[in-house]
């Protein structure tokens, strides 16, 4: 292992992207059992809470490995593209949100408790907000914007977990049902914000 303090230049160079791309690596693998874990407990629950953070999570795959790109020297002229796709992908699922709340409420379905949504959403928080640490600090030594912008995407993750979470334990605790789809309302307002910075990526 080298000792950053006393390694050269290019030597702690190195060590900075690796750990910049072992970061990644976590995010992304956490975001792709977190599709499933997402998509079971939705789908059980009928939660549209537990449904739009699982479709933000495959979002995040996407900006993920746009970082991944960027940091390996691959990207050539493919990120340009890709974060307008990005962009794209989060205005849909802002609208997929909204529609799904508007046809619960005015179909008056109402989600179920799940145990296995709000485990998951919990442990998520904890993990985004490590990760989005560990970006923060490692973009800032590395001076790239790139890392350090998709550790911000990482930080709001952490909040929407945390939303989502609350929304989750009112719907079981109390039965405030109502609270699952406005807990939903809160990945629009993201979507509709990062989907637009996406879209006017340059």
């Amino acid at each position: 292992m080298i000792d950053e303090s006393r390694a050269t230049p290019d030597a702690r160079h190195t060590v900075l992207l690796q750990r910049g791309l072992w970061l990644e690596y976590v995010t992304l693998g956490w975001n792709v059992v977190g599709v499933a874990v997402l998509a079971t407990a939705a789908l059980a629950a009928g939660s549209i809470a537990l449904a739009g953070f699982g479709l933000d999570s495959l979002i995040e795959i996407g900006a993920s490995t746009v970082v991944v790109w960027q940091l390996t020297g691959t990207a050539a002229n493919r990120e340009r593209p890709a974060m307008r796709l990005i962009g794209g992908a989060f205005i849909a699922l802002a609208i997929y949100i909204v529609a799904q709340a508007a046809y619960v409420v005015v179909s008056g379905g109402r989600p179920a408790a799940s145990t296995l949504g709000i485990l998951w959403t919990g442990v998520t928080c904890v993990t985004m907000l490590a990760l989005a640490f560990g970006k923060a600090r490692t973009g800032a030594a590395l001076d790239n914007p790139v890392l350090k912008t998709e550790g911000r995407v990482t930080l709001i993750d952490a909040y929407l977990a945390a939303a989502v979470l609350l929304g989750l334990v009112l719907n079981a605790a109390v039965g405030w049902w109502w609270a699952d789809p406005l807990a939903g309302l809160v990945i629009v307002f993201y979507g509709i914000k990062e989907g637009r910075a996406a879209l006017r990526h340059p």
